[in-house]
């Protein structure tokens, strides 16, 4: 059984999207351990400069560091990623366990993003596409799509 860790910026505070999770989580149980880590998110002045954001993205990214495991195979998030269909994930996800990898981590950066330093140690990046997500709301879309891929690669009715 696969072990997917998700480092997500922010704390889920609506309950229909802790529901949301949990009901994904709950799901992903017959396929997968799910991990979820929460990191603080970082606070800035409204109008925040260049330099404000960077400095956000980097505090954030260095929590994010520290909870990354060694050996686990990381995906960030972010826009610039490469997108790919529900079928191509749950073949990048059978791939990457093929390869060895016991163990997934995808990261959910905060309102400005992901800092260089964590995309830099990806080893892929993912993109669910141009559109900007509320980084709370991506959380519950995230979990789905793992949920549709293993469901896929497990040949459940779940996927049409």
């Amino acid at each position: 059984m696969i072990k997917v860790n998700i480092i997500a910026v922010g704390r889920l505070k609506e309950k229909y999207l802790r529901e949301a999770c949990e009901e994904y989580k709950k799901r992903l149980s017959a396929y997968a351990k799910v991990n979820i880590t929460e990191i603080e998110e970082y606070r800035c002045k409204d109008n925040p400069s260049p330099a404000e954001i960077e400095q956000v993205k980097e505090k954030e990214g260095k929590a994010i560091l520290a909870k990354i495991q060694k050996n686990s195979y990381v995906i960030p998030m972010c826009i610039e990623g490469t997108q790919l269909s529900s079928e191509e994930i749950s073949k990048k996800l059978g791939d990457i366990a093929l390869k060895g990898y016991g163990e997934i981590t995808l990261i959910i950066g905060g309102s400005f993003g992901i800092s260089d330093e964590v995309k830099a140690l990806g080893n892929f990046k993912l993109s669910f596409g141009k559109i900007t997500l509320p980084h709370q709301l991506m959380r519950v879309v995230l979990l789905e799509q793992i949920y549709r891929a293993l469901s896929i690669s497990n040949n459940s009715k779940y996927h049409k």
